[in-house]
Parts: C-alpha cells; sequence; structure tokens
C-alpha cells in the first residue's frame, strides 16, 4: 500500500469549513466558550467596563497635532477641538489608574475589579493604558474592522480578545461588569450605552450595575431623554438609570462607594443572577 495515500481532515482542523456558512453557529459558539475559559483561568469575574470614542488622542499627540498644523497651513480649529476633546482621554487613563490601585488594595475579599475596554485606541487605549500603569491586570475586547480598530499595547496580554461578532463582544461586555463608565463617543459607544441601558431597564441584567456618563455637557447636547420623558416613550423614573460625572475625582467617588455598599458587601456572587 502506497504511503502517501490521501487522508481526510479532521472537520475541526478543516479551515474551510469553519469559515463557511454552514459553520456559523460554531463559530458564534467559540465567541463564548473560548473567552469563557480563560476568563475562568485566570479568575476574572468583575469588571469595570470603559466605552468612549475610538478618535480621542492623548493630549500630548493633539498638541503636537496641533502645533503641525499652524504649522504647515493644515485644519487648525479642527486640531484645536481634538486637543480641547483630549481631555476625554487623560480622565479615563487617569480614573483608570485609580480605579486599579483601589482594587489592588481591597482587603479581606479576594474580589478585584479589572478594566475593561474594547480593546482598540483613543478612550480604549487610555483605559487599558491606566490600568496598566498603576499594574493592573485589564482586559481588551477588539473588534476586527477594516478601520480604525487596532489592538492597544496596553491590553494584559492573555486578557486581549479578538472578536468577529458585535453581538458576542458586548455580551462579554455586559456579563462580568459591576459598573460602566460611559465617555464622550460616537454611534458605536451610543450603541452601547443604548444597550446597556435597555439590559437594565428591562431587567435582562438582574444584578445592581453603576452607570456614569462622563462629561455632562457632551451629553447633555447628544441625549435629550427628557424630550423621551415628555412624549412618553420612556418613563421619567427611567433618567436615574445613569449618574453623571464632571471629574475624575467624583467619579472615582462615586463607583468605589457603589461598588462597596452593592457587590463588596454581598457574601456571594451568584452568576445564575448575572441575565434573566
Amino acid at each position: 500500500m502506497s504511503e502517501h495515500r490521501f487522508r481526510a481532515v479532521k472537520a475541526y482542523e478543516n479551515l474551510e469549513f469553519l469559515r463557511s456558512r454552514d459553520a456559523r453557529a460554531l463559530r458564534i459558539l467559540s465567541e463564548y466558550m473560548e473567552p469563557q475559559a480563560r476568563f475562568r483561568e485566570l479568575r476574572i469575574r468583575d469588571t469595570i467596563v470603559m466605552f468612549g470614542s475610538a478618535r480621542i488622542l492623548p493630549r500630548d499627540e493633539a498638541a503636537a497635532a496641533l502645533e503641525k498644523a499652524r504649522e504647515e497651513g493644515g485644519d487648525v480649529e479642527r486640531a484645536k477641538k481634538a486637543l480641547e476633546m483630549s481631555r476625554f482621554y487623560e480622565a479615563a487613563r487617569e480614573l483608570a489608574s485609580r480605579l486599579t490601585t483601589w482594587s489592588k488594595g481591597l482587603e479581606g475579599t479576594d474580589r478585584r475589579f479589572v478594566i475593561c475596554s474594547g480593546g482598540g485606541p483613543g478612550i480604549m487605549e487610555a483605559a487599558n493604558r491606566g490600568a496598566s500603569e498603576a499594574k493592573g491586570e485589564n482586559i481588551g475586547l477588539n473588534i476586527s474592522l477594516p478601520f480604525e480598530q487596532m489592538e492597544n499595547p496596553y491590553i494584559t496580554h492573555r486578557l486581549g480578545f479578538e472578536f468577529h461578532y458585535f453581538f458576542m463582544r458586548k455580551y462579554w461586555f455586559a456579563y462580568m461588569a459591576k459598573a460602566f463608565v460611559i465617555m464622550p463617543g460616537g454611534f458605536g459607544t451610543l450603541d452601547e450605552l443604548m444597550e446597556i441601558m435597555t439590559l437594565i431597564q428591562t431587567e435582562k441584567i438582574r444584578r445592581k450595575v453603576a452607570l456614569v456618563l462622563y462629561g455632562r455637557d457632551y451629553w447633555d447636547k447628544v441625549l435629550n431623554l427628557d424630550a423621551l420623558v415628555e412624549a412618553g416613550t420612556i418613563s421619567p423614573e427611567d433618567i436615574h438609570l445613569f449618574h453623571t460625572s464632571d471629574s475624575v475625582e467624583e467619579a472615582y467617588e462615586y463607583l468605589t462607594n457603589w461598588l462597596q455598599e452593592n457587590i463588596l458587601s454581598q457574601d456571594e456572587d451568584d452568576e445564575s443572577d448575572y441575565f434573566a
């Protein structure tokens, strides 16, 4: 018999099949099971999720871009706006660092609140960077996109993920989160914010979660929730699903106090209570 006879490929090693329409359910399931296995191995069960624009620059980069625009006749007004918005990058970075330091210093409990972002640039990078500068583990739930979304270098190596499906990525944002911080952002941030508020409003998220909108002026311009109350499309109490903050200090105090009172005071963490 020939030693070079044809050998069939095992189904789970057949990349052409795994990338096909027929195997879509397997791909979806893998984006649930593989992260779950890593989170359990690394004992990650509590996260603080930070959302925000991928386009907001660090202050030093924004300042350099403004100087270049002035020297080379570029769009100075746009560069000025980018420098103004860079304050949110620095705020996210500082807040993530302070929350990580606080979490690492908790005594009398084995719980840790791990910073989690979408893994890309902008506010996402700022969150991972702040946690990394505080020498803390941090998570990046990246998504494959044709533009803008490149994994930032501050994510803890084994806690970097690459998703194909937005809905599986958003599942992992929500599942372990005990708090959300929403920095200024665009369509993606609004999508994430509205989904989280819907899950809270409809009690699909059963447990308590803190939701902080950071940057009152920005969100007051972008969200006119009073108009929804006036029209009767949301209830007046829905306005209180979130807390608004304008400073790192105030957001830090609110979040740490809330987590102490609502999470750390609980004796157990029953995963069956996470989602309805």
